[in-house]
């Protein structure tokens, strides 16, 4: 069992929910992500979704952008990604490492080359936003004998006919977007959420994930109460980089991002 679905099958003997936090690699500063990576999980994360940078993340919002940006400055490439989760390995065999970006880092590298070093670092799956199904297959056919899931986003315009063959080809689990835009916008409508994931379920027997525009604990706990999965990208990215403008060490650093995991994680257990 990978180590995705494991953690899914435990979480739901619990009844809890998973929270996902996303940041970044690389940002604020290349030295601190292995570090937040294991504070966060201390902190009560369950999977970790590390972004890949990218100069033209048109799926992100401009808080994940200039993340991307500043990752960039700091000359983080694939290869430097796959080296920092190798890191966490190091301490961290159970935690899953989900590797969210778009295609054409991985297409430089070469499906093959990149299937065999994410394995080989201990990556469990990856999320290409720009990648189609229809267009997916070289690298689905490179991931698959690593076992690395490859999971996909539903938005609320995918009609049934496609979200049938996005749950044909997904594995790990599925990453429902909760609201028509990019990371970090407002305006969660959550009774649609709701709606959406409920239809979903008669569709697909993976965990359902849900991300874009949960920026606190009551966002967080709202969805926790229908999904199996909470995402939280720009409200952490957000806070790392006013930490970081502030001349932040890494200590605090990592103090703010736990903070913030724990608040999330108190109010998606009932505990606020």
């Amino acid at each position: 069992m990978s180590r995705i679905a494991a953690t899914f099958s435990r979480l739901q003997v619990s009844g809890t929910t998973a929270l996902i936090p996303f940041m970044t690699a690389g940002h604020p500063h290349p030295d601190h992500t292995v570090a937040l990576m294991h504070g966060m999980v201390a902190a009560g994360a369950n999977l970790l979704e590390l972004g890949v940078p990218f100069s033209d993340p048109m799926a992100d919002g401009p808080v994940i952008q200039r993340a991307n940006e500043l990752a960039l400055e700091f000359h983080v490439t694939l290869d430097d990604v796959l080296s920092m989760v190798q890191q966490f390995r190091q301490q961290d065999a159970t935690t899953p490492v989900i590797l969210m970006g778009y295609l054409n880092p991985i297409e430089v590298m070469g499906y093959e080359r990149f299937a065999a070093a994410a394995a080989a670092a201990g990556v469990d799956g990856v999320i290409t936003v720009d990648l189609p199904p229809e267009e997916g297959v070289p690298l689905l056919d490179a991931l698959q004998p690593y076992a690395i899931d490859t999971i996909y986003l539903i938005a609320p315009t995918t009609n049934p006919a496609r979200i049938a063959k996005i749950a044909a080809v997904a594995s790990g689990f599925i990453y429902y977007v909760s609201m028509k835009g990019i990371t970090g916008a407002g305006g969660l409508d959550f009774a649609a959420v709701e709606a959406a994931i409920t239809g979903l379920r008669q569709q697909t027997t993976l965990p359902l994930g849900v991300g874009f525009g949960i920026k606190s604990g009551t966002t967080a706990a709202a969805m926790a109460a229908f999904a199996d999965a909470v995402v939280v990208g720009s409200a952490l990215v957000e806070k790392l980089m006013q930490g970081w403008e502030s001349s932040a060490t890494e200590e605090s650093l990592l103090a703010l991002a736990q903070s913030f995991i724990r608040e999330l994680r108190a109010a998606m257990d009932g505990q606020l």
